[in-house]
């Protein structure tokens, strides 16, 4: 039989708390370290690169050990998390000193990656939103929180929906339940950081609960949630996750936001995605937040990441921010004031979240009270009466005035980090905690008062007083004096030529000294937790000010860009019409070569003239940026900045949608050609009579004839759709669909200019009216570096087939019968009830539960129709 494992008191302590958090790679505080045991030691020793031990070496309870400094883990951790581990940080609950058996031990804090606020963790210029997802019946609820800056918003959608926020929060952890995992891959994709959990939250009324005791309220209603059913359940799961990672201190989650869905430009993923706004596929790429980003906070920072994927769609809204930039950009001094102050304000948001999560350090509380100062000008500086959106911030603003003069009186101006340091409040705030600085600081002073004292009420001139380990302080007298020691005095020791002796009061002082550091550590701590309480009731004026100072950075930030880029202010209006002149794309632009300027180019559409544009030429000659430089010009304008043009007149975009460059999707087995479709599927089942479609090179993932009817088919059918004339703009290297403007009155074909040179082609990347002819395709392989035989066999080829004519004429003849076939059924179907009876007949068949005699009966009565 086997003998069982012999198990330390600290292991089965260790055991015991490890169960309560499976999946959590455990740091168990044991005096100075925090160690890690068995698979946790394997896992932490790799990711940290520290040295993997083995505790109880060749014993039957033998265990692999890796542990590193307590004070390091401000180093440590955030490696851990960032390697995608929870970390479940166990504490020493109780001082070693104060019990004789085992110290008690417990979890005070489990860090995610959606569950963070340290600075070493989250970045600084971006939110980490933590996201938590319910599907009930055919409504997707989800809410996103953040704990670093006390954010929670809430939304209710379609698949189509929340897969758009996901793409434009990018939380860093998703919660849902086990059973709907699978769905949620299916339909998400499996690239997120995902931790499902048990059901039993998500049954009943539990998540409403969560909310309400949380916010302290009888309804949700206050909110405007109350109709998200589904958004409601995720947003208490939330709190609920918070309070499981041992995350109790929750007061600056002081409010729950609706995700208004009304209010904002449709930007679906691929959009997000092909626009380059806030993220790249590509390494190194220059996004557009980028290009944008001169705020002067963080703050600033990730408020402008959200209002990129978020544009405005409403006309007041738009020209508010527009007027506020206009202003800034006509003002540059109280710009440059502001913007001062600004970077005296730092991240006010964070700061007050650790305040609310009671884990500020007193050089946080510090920043807060200069916070505080900047703020009172701020509100002084946008007091203005010929701007009245500033003035409207000088209103809300709240410089809170007693918290800010309490925090000047009680803390030290230069204070240490940690509180334990010492000397963290201000003299003059506590008389006790005065008294014993004064034994403990200033020993020698008082010890010197007593000396001198004594001496002179015994005339004794050598009196002095000393210390020793063995009986403390004492007074020493030299035998010529012995005689005048009074009788109260304690003799301790005899020497030679002396007496020691110590008194009642040297015994109190004594004890006063020893023990003055030990309280005076625990004054400070009560007194500092006590301005901590204090200033958590200012939490909802100070975020109050976050928010508000953060809009004015980004404003601020907006005029700066404007100046810097030579943007203008664009016009937006309810028409449908968009009208850019001398565009350009704001990021290529920033990234040409030293002495090169931007070829600007027009573009204009109007759903009843122009409202779809072909756009043909060879590649490289920036079809694409073309595409993607509209859209981007279009959102700036949406968010309230000025754009890179000559002239915008912008006509409201309520969605823009993308397909534009093709990226195998290999890791769900998709190919180009079913991603490009889905992409493309997604548009023409959501479009809008105020959508911006930008399409670049549709149907290339599949064969020419293919791709051809695909593209011309998409054409048609937006040139064609009854309700919404979106606007369009269609690059193509197939030649054939410059034909479509010859029967389609609306859709009008443009070229993007090269200059053929001796046998050499310049792009000119200039957008002029008029069809291309030409691919260009080998000179570009030329210019890629490809064989000069290659190239010889690839232009013989090219005239071999020029020859035949086996392609374009066969093809653009092809196109034209079957445009005449189409043209002529449409001219027949148009406005006939008798067609439109049948269809809508058709339409609502379920031939799936349809039997072969019923088949027939609705054959019988379509024929019948038909007859009559």
């Amino acid at each position: 039989m086997a003998k069982e494992k012999k198990v330390t008191p600290l292991m089965q302590q260790y055991n015991a708390i490890k169960i309560k958090y499976p999946g959590a790679l455990l740091l168990f505080r044991v005096g100075d370290f925090y160690e890690t045991f068995g698979e946790d030691a394997i896992k932490a020793a790799q990711i940290l690169g520290i040295v993997l031990t083995k505790r109880g070496n060749g014993s039957e309870s033998e265990t692999a050990l890796a542990g590193f400094p307590h004070h390091s883990l401000e180093t440590y951790l955030p490696k851990l998390v960032r390697a995608g581990q929870r970390v479940a940080i166990c504490d020493q609950l109780e001082d070693p000193k104060t019990t004789k058996t085992i110290v008690k031990r417990g979890v005070t804090e489990l860090v995610t990656p959606g569950v963070s606020y340290n600075d070493n963790i989250v970045q600084q210029k971006s939110n980490n939103y933590l996201a938590s997802i319910f599907t009930d019946k055919d409504k997707i609820g989800i809410a996103f929180l953040d704990i670093s800056t006390g954010e929670f918003l809430v939304a209710q959608g379609s698949t189509s929906y929340i897969d758009k926020l996901l793409q434009g929060f990018m939380p860093t952890e998703i919660i849902l339940p086990k059973k709907q995992s699978k769905d949620f891959i299916e339909q998400f994709g499996a690239h997120y950081y995902t931790y499902f959990l048990d059901e039993w939250p998500y049954t009943g009324d539990y998540a409403t609960e969560a909310l309400l005791k949380h916010f302290e309220v009888a309804s949700l209603k206050g909110f405007g949630v109350d109709r998200m059913p589904a958004g409601i359940v995720a947003a208490g799961v939330a709190l609920h996750y918070l309070n499981e990672t041992e995350h109790r201190n929750l007061q600056h989650i002081s409010t729950l936001s609706r995700i208004e869905e009304d209010r904002f430009m449709w930007l679906d993923r691929f959009t997000i995605r092909n626009l380059e706004l806030i993220g790249s596929m590509n390494e190194n790429a220059v996004t557009l937040s980028d290009v944008l980003d001169h705020t002067a906070s963080p703050m600033g920072a990730r408020l402008l990441k959200r209002w990129i994927v978020m544009p405005l769609k409403d006309k007041k809204g738009i020209q508010e921010r527009l007027d506020v930039v206009d202003f800034f950009f006509n003002n540059r001094e109280l710009r440059d004031e502001l913007i001062g102050q600004i970077k005296q304000v730092g991240d006010l948001e964070r700061l007050i979240s650790k305040i609310g999560l009671q884990k500020a350090n007193p050089r946080e509380i510090v920043q807060l009270k200069r916070a505080l100062h900047a703020i009172e000008n701020l509100k002084e500086l946008t007091d203005r009466k010929d701007a009245q959106s500033l003035a409207l911030i000088s209103d809300q603003l709240d410089a809170c005035a007693a918290i800010r003069e309490r925090i000047e009186q009680q803390i030290q101006a230069e204070p240490p980090v940690a509180i334990n340091k010492g000397n963290v409040i201000a003299a003059g705030v506590d008389a006790e905690l005065d008294r014993l600085r004064k034994i403990s600081f200033g020993g020698k002073d008082y010890l010197l008062e007593i000396q001198k004292r004594e001496a002179e009420l015994t005339g004794i001139p050598s009196l002095k007083i000393a210390f020793n380990n063995v009986f403390g302080y004492y007074l020493e007298v030299t035998n010529t004096h012995k005689d005048k020691v009074p009788t109260e005095w304690i003799r301790k020791q005899t020497l030679v030529n002396a007496e020691r002796y110590i008194t009642e009061e040297l015994k109190e002082y004594e004890e006063q000294i020893l023990g003055a550091e030990e309280k005076i550590q625990a004054l400070e701590n009560r007194l500092y937790a006590e301005l901590l309480v204090a200033i958590a009731e200012y939490i909802k004026p100070i975020q109050l000010n976050a928010q508000l100072i953060a809009k004015l950075d980004v404003l601020l930030n907006f005029a700066i860009v404007a100046e810097k880029n030579y943007y203008v202010k664009p016009e937006v209006s309810d028409s449908k019409i968009l009208d850019i002149k001398g565009g350009r794309h704001p990021v290529i632009e920033k990234n040409l070569p030293i002495g090169e300027d931007y070829i600007t180019n027009d573009t204009y559409l109007d759903p009843k003239a122009q409202q779809i544009i072909i756009i043909t030429g060879p590649n490289m000659a920036g079809k694409s940026a073309l595409l993607r430089q509209t859209g981007l010009i279009v959102l700036m304008a949406q968010i309230g900045c000025f754009v890179p043009a000559k002239e915008a007149k912008i006509g409201l975009v309520d969605k823009i949608f993308t397909r534009v460059g093709a990226s195998d999707n290999l890791s769900s087995g998709e190919s180009t050609f079913m991603v490009e479709m889905n992409e493309t599927a997604s548009i023409m089942n959501n479009l809008s009579d105020r959508s911006l479609i930008l399409l670049d090179e549709i149907g290339r993932g599949t064969s020419t004839y293919d791709g051809i009817s695909i593209a011309w088919a998409i054409a048609e059918y937006l040139h064609n759709h009854p309700a919404a004339k979106a606007k369009t703009l269609f690059a193509t290297h197939y030649h054939e669909l410059n034909e479509l403007s010859t029967s389609l009155e609306r859709i009008k074909n443009y070229n993007v200019t090269v200059k053929e040179v001796n046998n050499k082609v310049i792009f000119l990347r200039k957008l002029v009216p008029g069809g291309s002819e030409h691919s260009f395709g080998i000179h570009v392989a030329k210019l890629a570096g490809m064989p000069p035989k290659l190239l010889n066999r690839a232009n013989q080829i090219l005239k071999r087939l020029e020859q035949e004519r086996t392609g374009g004429e066969q093809i653009k003849d092809s196109m034209r019968k079957i445009q005449k076939q189409a043209y002529q059924l449409q001219m027949f179907s148009i406005d006939d009830p008798v067609l439109n009876k049948i269809r809508d007949m058709l339409n609502n068949l379920d031939v799936n539960s349809l039997t072969p005699v019923e088949a027939l009966m609705k054959l019988d009565e379509i024929q019948r129709l038909l007859k009559n």
